[in-house]
C-alpha cells in the first residue's frame, strides 16, 4: 500500500488546450512538464483544433491527442457521453493509463473521461478551475453535471480556498476528498525591465478577455474619470472579445485614441513584452477562482491593483496588491492611490517585487503537491476500491 516513488502513466483531459489560449491550457502544459521531470508517463488528450489532428509530440515527449470530436460551443464539445467512449477508450488502453486527470468544470470531455475511466476501473483526478453562481439556469445545469461526475472521483483539486468551498457545495462533496493547490507562473518568462518604461507618463495596462465575467463594463467607466483627472495617464489593453466595443466606443466618445490603445488578442510569448511598458497592472474581474495574471503582473515588477472577489484575496501578500470592491468608485480610489504613491517614489522597485514573487508559485512546486495529495497519499485511490456498476448508480442518485 505504500506508493511513495511509484511511477504512474497519467491522460491530462480537457477541451482546452493549445493552440487555445488560457489558464487552463497553460496549466495542464506546465503541469505535465513537471510530472515528466519527475519520472512520470502524460499524455494529453483533447478535441482537434482546425487542421491540428491525430497526435502531435510537444517539448520532453509530451504527446498530445488531438481527437475528431465536434466542438458545440466556445471550444467545449457536446457531451452525450456515448461518441467519446471509443476514442478516449483507446488512449487509456493504448497508452496503459493508471490515472485520468481531467481539467475544467466547463469541459464536457473532462466529464466523459471521468466517467469512461471510472467505467474501466481507472483512477482518477479532477481539477476545477472555475467559480460557478448557483442560481441560473447555466449553473444549475452544470453544478448537476458536476454532481455526477464527480460522485465517485478519487480526488479532486481546487485553485485556491473559495474555489475549493465552491465546488464542495456545487457538487455535494466530502470536503476530505478535495485538496487547494495554486495556479503557478514561470518567474523566468516573466522579469521585469524597467527600461522599457515610459517614465514620462503612468501607463496602466490591463491584459485579459474582454467579456463581461472579466469587469469591461467597469473598466469603460474607470478610462474616462481617471484620463480626466490625470493628463499624463495612458492605458494600454490587451485582449479580444465581445465587449471590446465598449471600450472603442469610450476612446471615440472622449477623444482617447492617443491615451488608450487597445492591443487585440496576444500571443502568450507576447505578454511580458507589454506588460514591462506599464507602471501599474488593473485587474477588473467580477469573479475568479485564482488570477494568475495578477502574479504574472506582479512578477513584471508593476504596482497591482485589483478587485476583491472570489479568490483573489489569497494570491498575493497585501503589500503586493491593493484590492478594491468591483465598482468603479472604489477602483478609481484604489488607482488614485497607487498612482499618487508612484508619483512620491514610495513604491518597491520592479526587481524587489520580483525577487517576492517568483519563490511564491512554481509548477515544480504544484507538481510536488499534486503528485502526494492525488497520486501517492491517498491510499483510496490504490487498493482496488473502484465501486460497482450498482454502487455508481446509487450514488449518481
Amino acid at each position: 500500500k505504500k506508493c511513495i516513488g511509484l511511477k504512474h502513466r497519467i491522460c491530462m483531459v480537457s477541451d482546452f488546450f493549445y493552440p487555445n489560449m488560457g489558464g487552463v491550457e497553460s496549466h495542464i502544459y506546465q503541469l505535465s512538464q513537471c510530472l515528466i521531470e519527475k519520472g512520470h508517463k502524460v499524455v494529453i488528450a483533447t478535441h482537434a483544433y482546425g487542421d491540428r489532428r491525430g497526435i502531435r509530440y510537444l517539448i520532453n515527449g509530451l504527446k498530445v491527442y488531438y481527437l475528431p470530436l465536434q466542438v458545440m460551443y466556445n471550444q467545449s464539445t457536446a457531451t452525450t457521453c456515448f461518441h467519446s467512449l471509443p476514442l478516449l477508450r483507446c488512449v487509456f488502453v493504448r497508452e496503459r493509463i493508471t490515472i485520468v486527470h481531467a481539467h475544467s468544470s466547463f469541459s464536457a470531455m473532462a466529464h466523459d473521461a471521468l466517467f469512461h475511466a471510472k467505467t474501466m476501473g481507472l483512477n482518477t483526478v479532477f481539477t476545477d478551475h472555475s467559480l460557478f453562481g448557483f442560481a441560473d439556469l447555466s449553473s444549475v445545469l452544470t453544478n448537476k453535471l458536476l454532481t455526477v461526475s464527480l460522485c465517485d472521483t478519487n480526488h479532486i483539486v481546487c485553485v485556491s480556498y473559495t474555489s475549493k468551498e465552491n465546488t464542495v457545495l456545487r457538487a455535494a462533496l466530502d470536503p476530505e476528498i478535495v485538496s487547494v493547490i495554486p495556479n503557478a507562473v514561470d518567474p523566468t518568462d516573466f522579469t521585469p525591465d524597467p527600461c522599457r518604461r515610459d517614465n514620462s507618463k503612468i501607463t496602466i495596462v490591463v491584459i485579459s478577455r474582454l467579456v463581461y465575467r472579466k469587469g469591461i463594463d467597469l473598466l469603460s467607466g474607470i478610462i474616462p474619470e481617471l484620463c480626466e483627472k490625470h493628463p499624463d495617464l495612458c492605458f494600454l489593453i490587451g485582449g479580444e472579445g465581445p465587449k471590446r466595443i465598449i471600450l472603442e466606443e469610450v476612446r471615440e466618445k472622449y477623444q482617447l485614441h492617443d491615451r488608450v490603445r487597445l492591443l487585440g488578442a496576444l500571443d502568450h510569448k507576447d505578454v511580458r513584452d507589454v506588460l514591462v511598458q506599464g507602471h501599474i497592472f488593473l485587474n477588473t474581474s467580477l469573479t475568479e477562482a485564482f488570477c494568475m495574471a495578477i502574479v504574472e503582473g506582479a512578477s513584471c515588477g508593476l504596482q497591482v491593483v485589483s478587485t476583491r472577489v472570489g479568490g483573489i484575496p489569497e494570491v498575493l501578500p497585501d503589500e503586493l496588491v491593493t484590492l478594491c470592491e468591483p465598482s468603479v468608485r472604489s477602483l478609481c480610489d484604489g488607482l488614485e492611490t497607487v498612482i499618487a504613491r508612484i508619483r512620491t517614489g514610495n513604491v518597491a522597485s520592479p526587481a524587489t517585487i520580483h525577487h517576492k514573487v517568483r519563490t511564491l508559485y512554481t509548477w515544480r512546486n504544484v507538481a510536488e503537491r499534486t503528485e502526494k495529495v492525488s497520486f501517492n497519499n491517498m491510499l483510496e485511490i490504490f487498493v482496488g476500491c473502484t465501486l460497482t456498476f450498482k454502487k455508481r448508480l446509487v450514488r449518481f442518485f
